[in-house]
């Protein structure tokens, strides 16, 4: 008699895999928390941490609050007062509903739920052990809910083993509670880790005052403002200037009828929107929110509900393009207002200069700071060989939106990326110096760093110091930078600083001295390169050629992308139908 293969597996193994879908790692349990105590109406939060949240967390609020029947069963799977059947799921606005939640994170940790709603003359205190109650009473306590979660993964210890090491877990956490306050501005939220403050953001109403709580004055004077609205959708928030990047979207937060979604189509549009201003790999600050009907989206898709479908994908991305292409025009600091509302020609001295297309939006980069950084490099050059003629014939023709220069061959055409062009030149340079000791600045520049980017920096002090940097820590959460690699060269812009260590921050956690070098090397490279955006001189353009083409590699700049665009003559004739 043979025994059968499949079997049914018991509640407590099916309560721990489903939690694993929604419960990936202390984060995860402070993002449901949360959710929770905004769609119970609290006007405040307040996380607390101890550990990297493994050992403890306390998220408390001051909601409605539950009675005791419901607090009795909150905890069990599906159960919710969001919904009543599958036709609500159509119109859900609540963040939560699929009452999965308390379910997930009492199934993989010891919890404490203390509740009372206004009016009660007393509150309820539930204790529940990986999934089974060990005591429900009577407690004092205040108008909300408090829900303490301790030893977490301690009946899955799997789970517990992959968790990050060091402050990866604790910066999670960080990230999750500053996008939840970006996104409900009417809600004061607090933050401490091992009873010390990281993050305070009051309930503003204004979300510009939110933002300069949370990113500081230096990031939210970078920004613009964009509000926009068709038949389908309303668009509103603030994006960057399009100098103003960063090297991920951890600066990014989309908020669809206030729900936090992670949204790769939503991304690609906004840069969409930014035409030909970013560079390859570099991301604007974007905090917006998106209002459409219900019927435009499907929020059901993954137990996180961070995931969303919309019914008019096409034309939604087209409308955040748009939302954002009309804020950066409406903006006259990136407006060359000698040129305004006039075409585009070609940067020459000849009289014969053809139009090439009309006026795009513009940066207004001074004639000195690009030649500055033309003189750097070439300085060095002059140091390893005599300046001679641009190589392969090539005659300079123009510049094309301040970004392209435009030149010939006696093979055809050719178009070159100034700033591509000169991050590649800037970053042989900066590969053959090396990293070789440290200059000593006159002044420290204090580092402006947000909560998460405070968080990874005291894992980061090592590196950065063998690396050539000096770090001095002021107090627990202030930081100050006494010295640079002598690859910076003179430092003339303190903020590149801030710029080049927030880079190597966001980059994760680094294992070994190599991966902080590269980084350092590779953001060197391109804050010092020519801008996309730089309106330079024939003379300029002719330097700039003749440095990209004593460069090893002269065809792609350090993040692999193109330098130089060839069309020879048989390209054009075919692109005319010629051929």
């Amino acid at each position: 008699m043979t025994m059968n293969k499949i079997h049914l597996l018991d509640e407590a193994t099916i309560n721990k895999i489903a939690a694993g879908e929604v419960i990936e790692r202390p984060a995860s349990v402070i993002k449901e928390l949360i959710e929770n105590s905004i769609d119970a109406g609290a006007t405040e939060i307040r996380v607390e941490v101890i550990g990297e949240g493994t050992r403890s967390i306390k998220v408390t609020d001051n909601g409605s609050g539950m009675n005791r029947d419901d607090v009795s069963i909150a905890f069990l799977k599906h159960a919710t007062s969001k919904i009543t059947d599958a036709c609500d799921i159509e119109s859900v606005m609540t963040l939560g509903f699929r009452g999965e939640a308390l379910s997930s994170i009492t199934a993989v940790a010891k919890v404490e739920i203390v509740t009372k709603r206004e009016g009660d003359l007393e509150g309820t205190r539930l204790v529940v052990h990986g999934g089974e109650v060990v005591s429900i009473g009577d407690a004092g306590a205040p108008k909300g809910t408090s829900i303490m979660v301790e030893d977490l993964f301690y009946n899955t210890p799997a789970r517990r083993k992959f968790l990050k090491k060091g402050r990866t877990e604790l910066a999670h956490i960080v990230e999750v509670v500053t996008k939840n306050a970006l996104g409900h501005k009417h809600i004061s939220f607090y933050l401490s880790h091992d009873d010390r403050e990281l993050f305070r953001s009051p309930a503003s109403g204004d979300l510009f005052d939110t933002i300069v709580h949370i990113y500081g004055p230096e990031i939210a004077r970078e920004l613009i403002a964009v509000d926009f609205s068709n038949d389908l959708i309303q668009i509103s928030g603030f994006i960057s200037r399009p100098g103003f990047t960063r090297s991920d979207k951890d600066y990014q937060a989309f908020f669809i009828n206030q729900r936090n979604v992670r949204s790769k189509s939503i991304s690609d549009a906004i840069k969409l929107g930014y035409y030909t201003m970013l560079t390859k790999g570099r991301y604007p600050v974007a905090i917006l929110n998106f209002t459409l009907d219900t019927s435009e989206l499907d929020v059901n898709v993954h137990p996180t509900k961070q995931h969303v479908r919309f019914s008019h994908e096409l034309a939604l991305m087209d409308a955040v393009a748009e939302a954002i292409g009309s804020a950066l025009a409406q903006q006259e600091l990136l407006q060359d207002k000698e040129h305004k509302g006039t075409q585009t020609r070609l940067s020459t001295d000849k009289e014969d200069v053809t139009v090439i297309r009309e006026t795009q939006t513009e940066f207004n980069v001074p004639i000195k700071d690009t030649q500055r950084r033309l003189t750097r490099t070439g300085r060095h050059l002059a140091q390893v060989s005599e300046k001679s003629e641009l190589p392969f014939n090539i005659e300079i023709l123009g510049q094309v939106d301040n970004t392209y220069i435009i030149a010939r061959t006696l093979s055809g055409l050719v178009i070159i990326d100034q700033h591509a062009a000169h991050e590649r030149v800037l970053y042989e340079q900066v590969i053959e110096s090396g990293i070789k000791g440290s200059q000593e600045l006159i002044t420290l520049v204090n580092l402006n760093l947000n909560s998460k980017e405070r968080v990874l920096i005291k894992g980061y002090i090592p590196y950065l110091e063998e690396s050539g940097f000096g770090i001095i820590e002021f107090g627990p959460d202030s930081f100050a930078v006494s010295a640079v690699p002598n690859i910076l060269g003179r430092l003339e812009d303190p903020s590149v600083v801030h710029e080049i260590i927030s880079d190597i921050l966001s980059g994760g956690r680094a294992k070994n001295m190599t991966g902080i070098s590269e980084r350092v090397c590779n953001s060197t490279a391109c804050r010092g390169a020519i801008k996309a955006g730089a309106k330079l001189t024939m003379e300029q353009m002719e330097n700039l050629v003749f440095q990209l083409y004593r460069t090893k590699n002269p065809h792609t700049c350090p993040h692999g992308r193109p330098t130089v665009v060839s069309f020879s003559r048989v390209d054009l004739d075919k692109l005319f139908k010629r051929i």
